[in-house]
């Protein structure tokens, strides 16, 4: 059994394409990390290609007023459609609520940190300008940084790290964790890194977990992928995204992490509680009644 895994330039998408069996999307380093997880659970090999999508090419665009996750997704997903791959692996918090119809997240594989990490120059402390466009992100530091200029610095990780520590483009910015570890940067020279707690920012739905994208009747295929907590906890997370009208340009955080759910609304602030004996329907239900 053989496959070639398709990969673009973003980060936190993927892609990969089995030729006799199954084809996959994804890149790297996702590409990567799920090519080794399918030989191990599927008995399958995968050669990786590269892809680019619209969110990539367009390095100068404010992507939540462009169009938002879906400007990652649109090209991977039309190569499913089209038969030409057969199995799309994703950033799950780049993935929006609803699928194109004919394509389901088969599954989600095991998460990493879901939290996010600041980025500031060293020696600074209360920085004057922060690159980010999230409105989430923006939202949570506000009160941390309240003379703060928020701006939008595009490019990949380490071009947006080597603009804050090299070109003096912005004193800081705020990164997933996740991304970080699987770019492999531990630290970066003339920058500080600093884990935020649950408390100081909540994630975004699904952030630090992969996604696996197929179309629907071969769904059933790549389940031995997944991983049942992260399953659990992203399902949730996006559920109540999609309740709460959540998107890239709204700021609300969710994020179950250690039988914890933690949430952040702009409009109400935030809340967490203990969720390791509810439904999904009573953790929805609690939100509901907060955000009333």
């Amino acid at each position: 059994m053989t496959s070639n895994l398709i990969c673009g330039s973003w980060e936190e998408s993927a892609k990969i394409h089995l030729t006799d069996v199954w084809k996959y999307s994804s890149v790297r380093p996702i590409g990567e990390e799920s090519n080794t997880v399918i030989r191990e659970h599927l008995d399958c090999d995968t050669q990786i290609v590269s892809m680019s999508t619209t969110g990539d090419k367009q390095s100068q665009w404010n992507l939540s007023e462009k169009g938002g996750k879906g400007l990652f997704t649109k090209e991977l997903e039309e190569s499913l459609l089209r038969n030409e791959t057969d199995l799309a692996v994703h950033s799950a918090k780049d993935m929006p609520t609803e699928c194109p119809e004919g394509l389901t997240l088969a599954t989600f594989v095991e998460r990493e940190d879901p939290r996010d990490v600041l980025v500031l120059k060293e020696g600074i402390d209360n920085p004057k300008k922060m690159a980010t466009g999230s409105p989430r992100r923006q939202a949570q530091l506000r009160d941390r940084f309240e003379d703060c200029e928020w701006i939008q610095l595009r490019g990949n990780v380490e071009t947006r790290l080597r603009k804050i520590a090299e070109y003096d483009e912005a004193d800081g910015t705020i990164l997933a964790a996740a991304g970080l570890a699987r770019l492999g940067f531990k630290n970066f020279s003339g920058l500080k890194f600093i884990s935020l707690s649950m408390e100081e920012m909540v994630p975004a739905a699904g952030q630090g977990a992969i996604a696996i994208q197929s179309r629907v009747e071969d769904k059933d295929l790549f389940t031995a992928l997944g991983n049942p907590d992260t399953q659990r906890e992203v399902i949730t997370e996006r559920k109540i995204l999609d309740g709460q009208g959540g998107g890239c340009q709204v700021a609300l955080g969710v994020c179950m992490h250690n039988q914890k759910l933690y949430f952040f609304d702009e409009a109400v602030g935030r809340m967490s509680f203990d969720c390791e004996n509810l439904s999904e329907i009573e953790i929805m239900s609690k939100i509901d009644d907060f955000v009333r």
